[in-house]
């Protein structure tokens, strides 16, 4: 792991995840950018004092000097956007498979930069869009592929959050404050952090790109540079309209991701903080409600695989995350043979989204023209 250390809440979601596949074992890492701060906290996660390396450079040349059989498979990065593309590259160049947070970095020309060294490297590469390891969010992608929705129409999502809805909330913790500093984030605020969780889980569900796209963002708090609040309207691949809302600074919004699709014969409705249902509606019919678990036989065998318990018992956010996780392992174990359908966000997601940050804040600049992505 790269990132993650003390007071980090990402590094340790990561953690649990990996904890949660049974199949992944941490031993190495380089955790805060003071060496010695960052191999104290590499002994507190009771790894061998030789393997908590002071920094990612360090890592690679030791991890890579080691036998094959002894040295790391793959490189988490839990890193602030800046730094994922040089991390992401190195490691990849050094010939570890990586597992990135997201977004997949700070701009368009940095995520082409790794993807190119995706190519060049043959290894394999994970962004975390975590959303899409939920059941019910394979199970909607099963369904829409299937042609339940029929022809589809329209799409609705909106992440919307309050965290960062007062001045004094950008300096609170250390998550907070790279978050609005454009340095560290990149050329977007809320919409580079969860926006891109919404245009990724638009495209998955669907099976389609963003097209094309006309936004506008904007910072609500006084002195940011960054936005905290936008919208977008946006157009699929085969025409179908849609509407992108993302806000950090909507007073009483937790975490509130929720998509709704609407197609020519049915519609799909998902909320995360209510992760266990997914509602499919029929005009003048009663609504039908889908709930995940190992033995609910009307789900898909996907959405079935991605379950660990029977249903009644909830699952969530880490299990999702671990979902993610649970399929980089297997990817890894079988390499070179890479799965057709990995069961993670890939690179090219990843630029794809960065893609679409970058038309939507050239299209704000511009006062909403529509801009292709």
């Amino acid at each position: 792991m790269v990132g993650g250390g003390e007071g980090a809440f990402i590094g340790e979601i990561h953690r649990q995840a990996m904890r949660l596949t049974g199949c992944i074992d941490l031993v190495a890492g380089a955790f805060q950018r003071n060496a010695d701060a960052s191999r104290r906290f590499g002994a507190s996660l009771g790894l061998d004092a030789a393997r908590a390396y002071g920094s990612y450079t360090e890592l690679l040349t030791a991890e890579s000097a080691l036998d094959e059989q002894h040295r790391i498979d793959a490189v988490a990065i839990v890193t602030p956007n800046d730094s994922h593309a040089d991390i992401a590259c190195a490691a990849l160049e050094a010939g570890f498979h990586v597992m990135c947070d997201k977004p997949l970095a700070t701009d368009l020309e940095a995520g082409l930069r790794i993807e190119q060294a995706v190519t060049s490297s043959g290894r394999i590469f994970g962004l975390t869009h975590t959303y899409t390891g939920y059941p019910m969010v394979i199970e909607a992608r099963e369904r829409v592929a299937a042609g339940e929705l029929g022809n589809l129409r329209r799409v609705s999502v909106s992440y919307l959050q309050d965290w960062l809805g007062a001045k004094e909330d950008a300096s609170s913790s250390a998550q907070a404050a790279w978050r609005v500093d454009p340095a560290r984030s990149g050329e977007a605020g809320a919409l580079a952090d969860i926006g891109t969780h919404a245009s990724n889980l638009v495209e998955y569900i669907t099976g389609q790109r963003i097209a094309s796209v006309a936004a506008q963002l904007r910072a609500v708090v006084p002195g940011r540079a960054l936005d905290d609040d936008g919208a977008a309207l946006f157009a699929l691949q085969d025409g179908a309209a849609g509407v992108l809302s993302v806000s950090q600074v909507c007073s009483g919004a937790v975490n509130g991701l929720k998509i709704e699709l609407y197609g020519d014969k049915a519609s799909l409705h998902w909320a995360q903080e209510h992760p266990t249902r997914l509602t499919i509606c029929h005009r003048g019919q009663p609504d039908q409600v889908l709930q995940p678990g190992t033995n609910m036989d009307y789900l898909s065998p996907a959405a079935r695989a991605a379950c660990r318990t029977p249903g009644g018992h909830p699952e969530g956010y880490l299990e999702a995350f671990a979902n993610l996780y649970h399929a980089f392992a297997g990817a890894v174990s079988t390499f070179p043979d890479t799965p057709a359908t990995p069961g993670f966000a890939t690179v090219q997601d990843g630029v794809a989204a960065l893609k679409f940050v970058r038309a939507a804040v050239t299209s704000s600049r511009q006062q909403s023209t529509w801009i292709n992505v």
